[in-house]
């Protein structure tokens, strides 16, 4: 259910329909897997443009409860199909996807491969499939981390299981499109596309909601922001904890670390002390980007590109970032993201810039220019406007 618009999926579609919804009519098919699902559904419906009309014209949901889900995986270890698919497999959502199908649609946006998997076999030939990043690659690095066997096992079996059905959904849609330019050149290795069957879409910011401010904020005070329950978050606040932080504290003793998200782990919860503080859920978050000298983005985990790193380019603040998340940017270390690969070379990124304050707001400076012509949510939706006009039904 795209709402509340806070983080990733539901973040996208909610900003795309509302960049689209002026122009075209939309209808949305999605699952509510909980009341609250529901209700937030039933807000959606009220939800208007300036113009009186309505952002979503029909929105239509199967409700799904997480129990069933997590049953739906747990029997999805005997088959074939990756855990993260048979969670989502729904006999009911089929069913009513098929009578939505039963319409005639110029345009059809079909979001994640979770969503794919109903078209396996039957893709109309105006269906675009939208990958939020490379999933196979995602549980690839997952793989390589993990350090407990069964875990390593898991991981492993996941990531064999998502390679086969990327190769088998893919080709089947006329256009797939992904975030990252490190996801396409992957997907486009090992899924055996035609010209034109894979191109880029990436993800955007609200350059409204985060917009460069003027604050007096303490010195010295660095960010990380995300889901706090989410793996490869948790991972990286830990890494960063362990193997960085204290290096940051020996250049720079007075540096503050604020983490910021919802439902942060008790891991998480247990990394606050007198230089590192624990947010929690923050209502607005550009209040918390507003204040920090720096942002991090210490990913080892994950695929894609990184709504943190975004949404600090789009408040002109210097981002030091791990490999994960910069490639898929396509852009060069300065403009606005630090690459830095190891941990000692993000400890001294980041003391850098702490120390450099005219450094960090020049490189944040050309992030921001890069986000208004590349990454704005008006400028994304745009791109994706004629991807599908150009496989529209006439």
């Amino acid at each position: 259910m795209p709402y509340p618009p806070y983080r990733g999926d539901k973040l996208k579609i909610f900003n795309l329909a509302k960049q689209l919804a002026p122009f075209h009519r939309l209808h949305l098919l999605t699952v509510a897997e909980s009341h609250e699902d529901i209700a937030y559904g039933e807000q959606l419906k009220k939800m208007t443009l300036d113009n009186g009309l309505p952002l979503f014209e029909r929105i239509d949901w199967v409700y799904r409860p997480k129990l069933k889900s997590y049953g739906a995986a747990l029997l999805g270890l005997l088959g074939n199909r990756p855990l993260q698919l048979a969670f989502f497999r729904s006999r009911a959502f089929q069913k009513r996807l098929n009578f939505f199908l039963g319409e005639s649609y110029d345009a059809i946006h079909v979001q994640h491969l979770r969503m794919g998997q109903y078209f396996d076999g039957s893709v109309p030939a105006n269906a675009v499939l939208d990958l939020p990043d490379a999933f196979s690659l995602y549980w690839k690095r997952r793989r390589d981390q993990a350090r407990n066997p069964l875990l390593k096992w898991f991981n492993a079996m996941e990531y064999r299981r998502m390679k086969i059905w990327e190769q088998r959904l893919l080709p089947q849609f006329a256009l797939n499109l992904v975030c990252s330019h490190e996801d396409r050149a992957y997907l486009q290795e090992h899924c055996g596309l035609a010209q034109g069957q894979l191109n880029m879409l990436p993800n955007g910011v609200d350059t409204d909601a985060f917009a460069p401010q003027s604050v007096d904020s303490p010195r010295a005070q660095v960010l990380f922001t995300g889901n706090m329950d989410y793996a490869p978050n948790v991972d990286a606040v830990a890494w960063f904890a362990a193997e960085i932080w204290p290096e940051v504290l020996k250049q720079v003793p007075h540096a503050k670390w604020i983490i910021a998200g919802q439902r942060p782990v008790a891991s998480v919860r247990a990394l606050e002390s007198e230089s590192i503080q624990v947010l929690g859920f923050v209502p607005h978050l550009a209040d918390a980007y507003a204040h920090a000298q720096v942002v991090i983005s210490p990913l080892r985990l994950g695929a894609g590109t990184q709504n943190k790193v975004l949404e600090a380019m789009s408040m002109a603040k210097a981002v030091v970032s791990s490999e994960v998340g910069f490639y898929g940017l396509g852009i060069e270390s300065g403009q606005g993201v630090v690459l830095a690969k190891t941990a000692a070379e993000i400890a001294k990124a980041t003391v850098a810039l702490l120390q450099n304050p005219d450094q960090a707001v020049d490189i944040g400076q050309k992030g921001y220019e890069l986000v208004q012509s590349r990454f704005a949510w008006r400028v994304v939706a745009k791109q994706l406007e004629n991807y599908l006009q150009g496989i529209r039904r006439d």
